[in-house]
């Protein structure tokens, strides 16, 4: 079990948490974390670089002075290789590179929580009961960061509806703002210290942080809204349908008078 100390908001040492390694991967697994590192650093690449060739170049054509003659070496156009501004050789030709890389499920996630292993074991999270401030102040957030030590690069990692934290902490030098449920292995990995609070670092190791809400049941609201106004339609059509009814009903013996009436003026007729 790891014992990580909670401070107040004066720094001081008002309670620990128990930590069990066990939830957070037992041990730490540097290859693992490596390869998260690697894979989450290269998705972010936008693959759009790109080099001119020699007829990109804005330049003249004109050869620089004539062949024979100056004593110089033999020299073409400004716009060759091998003169300063001049093209590159073998320009990229592709209009866009994907360097993205996938990682399984399973290992994204124990990574990201054996990274925190790894913090919690170099004591380099530093843990408050709460990040409560009345109003959004970075100066009430640097005295939060030395009261406890903080003096290298910090990630800050609370509720997402604690929004002046976040504010209070976006603007101090060397200090990066997260929600606790983006938390990953390479912004871990990025920063030497850990600021979060108590509530939210127990929804992170009991998961109650993550949004586990399945694609199926909003399937199943779309499906239930868009079937909702025909069902609504459907008494309509039966009033309207029963109206009809109704009126052949009694139009019928009017139709069946004027049949029998029919007849008698022709016998009058005759």
């Amino acid at each position: 079990m790891i014992e990580l100390p909670i401070y107040d908001s004066n720094g001081k040492k008002i309670d620990t948490l128990q930590i069990d390694a066990a939830t957070l991967g037992g041990e730490v697994r540097y290859a693992l974390l490596k390869q998260a590192y690697v894979i989450t650093h290269g998705n972010q690449r936008q693959g759009s670089a790109r080099t001119k060739s020699r007829g990109d170049v804005h330049g003249s054509t004109r050869k620089l002075y004539k062949q024979k003659g100056t004593g110089n070496a033999r020299a073409g156009a400004s716009r060759t290789p091998i003169r300063k501004g001049g093209g590159v050789t073998f320009k990229k030709t592709r209009t866009r590179e994907d360097f993205r890389t996938e990682l399984p499920k399973k290992m994204r996630r124990l990574a990201n929580r054996n990274a925190l292993l790894a913090k919690l074991i170099d004591n380099e999270v530093k843990c408050f009961a709460a990040l409560d401030f009345k109003a959004p102040k970075t100066s009430d957030f640097a005295k939060l960061m030395a009261s406890v030590g903080i003096d290298r690069t910090c990630l800050v990692a609370t509720d997402k509806g604690n929004r002046n934290a976040m504010l209070s902490a976006r603007n101090v030098a060397g200090v990066d703002v997260c929600r606790i449920d983006q938390l990953n292995a390479f912004e871990l990995l990025n920063h030497r210290y850990l600021v979060v609070d108590k509530a939210a670092l127990v929804s992170f190791l009991e998961g109650t942080c993550f949004d586990n809400t399945p694609e199926t049941d909003e399937a199943e609201t779309v499906v239930a809204a868009a079937a909702a106004p025909k069902a609504a339609k459907a008494p309509k059509a039966a009033k309207a349908t029963s109206a009809a009814t109704s009126a052949a009903t009694i139009d019928a013996p009017k139709a069946a008078a004027t049949k029998t009436a029919a007849p008698k003026a022709k016998k009058e007729n005759a």
